[in-house]
């Protein structure tokens, strides 16, 4: 199952400002790294979804380019985030 209203509702309350607070590089590395968990586990069941398999490609390289930015503009938000969401290992 897709990732739902509420697990988004929560991932932006947890990691924006606010509600609405959906600009912030966390909020959407968060959301990123929901549908890329998501679609790593379709692709376990699923080994031939080339379709599948290119789009979850574009979301990783995304969510690098903004792990990248964060890097670059604040070290420390940057390892908050990668501990919250164990991206790393």
């Amino acid at each position: 199952m897709p990732v739902t209203k509420e697990q988004k509702l929560e991932l932006i309350k947890k990691f924006g400002s606010n509600e609405a607070d959906t600009g912030r590089p966390e909020v959407q590395i968060a959301l990123l790294t929901a549908r890329i968990n998501h679609l790593t586990e379709h692709l376990k069941t699923h080994k031939k979804d080339n379709h599948t398999r290119y789009g979850l490609l574009k979301l990783v390289g995304k969510r690098k380019r903004l792990l990248n930015y964060l890097i670059k503009t604040d070290v420390l938000r940057y390892r908050q985030v990668i501990a919250d969401l164990d991206i790393r290992k």
